[in-house]
This record gives structure tokens, C-alpha cells and sequence, in this order.
């Protein structure tokens, strides 16, 4: 859709839409209340600053509605509604090797014990053995740090389905 028409959707639409983005429910109402915008830039720039002005149970959220690195299954079933997105994003775990798919889980799960999320990363362009030394550099950051590092991944990929939407 293009931007003229996001702006032009009834409110409970453009939420729709915008909830394929990220699912931080205060994000979601902030910017809907934002629009209508005048540009791509400025909806890109108001995104983000709606998401940095927002609670960490917000960006916890947010979390929630990704499924993990390298999870097919649960890209099919509880990620319906953004999974061809998703799939994309994590398009190179495919061709990831048996290997780097058990130390992908292991890492997850040790990531989630540790943090109490699941590991966000911004998968796009990234092959498995990438997000996999990724997620095993950041495994030693405080809570304190890696809430920010994937707060800030949240944002990328949060830019990057906006973009979608607006092109799709």
C-alpha cells in the first residue's frame, strides 16, 4: 500500500496494519495517532521515536511476537499473519546446517533462561552462522545492556516490515 493509503485507512485498519510491523500495543496506538504523516521519512522518523520513548515491558512485547531464529514450525503456526515476512527475514536459515540448527536452539534457549526473551536479532542478510555468532557474543552482555542491543535490533526490523507495508 502506499502511504496516501495507510493514511487514508479508518483508524482500526491502519492499527492492523501497523501491528504487522511490531507488536507493542503502545507503539501500534502511538503511531496511529501520529498518522496521518506527510512522507515515508517522517512515519520512519516517528516510529522510531515512539519506540525509544517506550517502556521496556513494551519492547518485551514486542518480542513476543517473533518467533525464535531458525524456528520454521512456529513461523507457520503462530506467526500466520507476518510469516512470509519472517520467512524472509530468516530466509538463510534454510541452508543452515544441521549443526548450526541444534547450536541455533541451544543458544535460544540459553538466551530466553538468561534474559527472559527470546533473542532478537535483525535477520535480514544475515546467514544462520552469522545470527548464530551474533547471538552467542551478545549471551554475555549484562540484562541491563542486551535489553538496549535488542531493543535497537526491534527497531531495525520494525523499519525494514514498514518498508514492506508501504511497498506491498
Amino acid at each position: 500500500m502506499t502511504l496516501s493509503e495507510l493514511n487514508s485507512l479508518p483508524a482500526p485498519s491502519r492499527a492492523e496494519a501497523l501491528a504487522k510491523c511490531c507488536g507493542a500495543t503502545a507503539w501500534v496506538a502511538q503511531l496511529n495517532a501520529a498518522l496521518p504523516v506527510p512522507d515515508a521519512d517522517t512515519l520512519f522518523q516517528q516510529a522510531k521515536t515512539i519506540w525509544y520513548d517506550l517502556s521496556e515491558a513494551d519492547w518485551r512485547e514486542a518480542f513476543t511476537h517473533h518467533p525464535k531464529i531458525g524456528d520454521v514450525n512456529s513461523l507457520k503456526e503462530k506467526f500466520a499473519s507476518t510469516s512470509q515476512w519472517a520467512a524472509g527475514e530468516q530466509g538463510a536459515v534454510k541452508q543452515a546446517s544441521q549443526d548450526t540448527l541444534k547450536a541455533l536452539a541451544a543458544g535460544n534457549d540459553a538466551y530466553e533462561q538468561k534474559f527472559g526473551y527470546i533473542f532478537i536479532v535483525c535477520a535480514t542478510g544475515k546467514s544462520a552462522d552469522e545470527m548464530l555468532a551474533l547471538l552467542q557474543a551478545r549471551l554475555p552482555n549484562s540484562p541491563a545492556e542486551e535489553i538496549h542491543v535488542a531493543m535497537a535490533e526491534q527497531d531495525k526490523i520494525t523499519r525494514i516490515r514498514l518498508e514492506k507495508l508501504l511497498a506491498a
